[in-house]
């Protein structure tokens, strides 16, 4: 089946509704005040884990078709996770002042990020 298929339009729209609704809950939830955003946070280290844990099962799986990788990963987590919002919460953080939680929230998201994918990926293969 081509990439540019109906059905892998169709499993990435939906896939990123569904992660940006996720995204959306979590900020509801979490985001209480302002000062650190807990929601956004979640939503970028837990996505960071599940992508590592997707991308092994991807790798690990050849005969999966394009349209699981695509909704799971480009899809859901696409949604779920975002550098932009990240971004401008860090930004609105230096603006009222806040240079430690701006600078401590930008080191969280990145490094536990990265750290929570290579710990998808080894779970995977822990598992495997």
């Amino acid at each position: 089946m081509p990439l540019l298929s109906p059905l892998n339009f169709l499993a990435i729209g939906l896939g990123a509704a569904c992660g940006a609704w996720l995204r959306w809950l979590l900020a509801l939830v979490m985001n209480r005040s302002e000062g650190m955003p807990w929601g956004t946070l979640a939503a970028n280290l837990g996505g960071g884990y599940v992508i590592g844990i997707m991308v092994a099962l991807v790798a690990s799986h050849p005969d999966w078709p394009a349209w699981v990788r695509l909704a799971c990963i480009t899809g859901f987590l696409g949604g779920l996770t975002t550098f932009s919002t990240f971004s401008a919460e860090t930004v609105g953080m230096l603006e009222r002042g806040e240079y430690g939680g701006a600078v401590l929230y930008a080191s969280i998201s990145l490094a536990g990020s990265l750290l929570l994918t290579a710990a998808g990926l080894f779970t995977v293969r822990a598992l495997g």
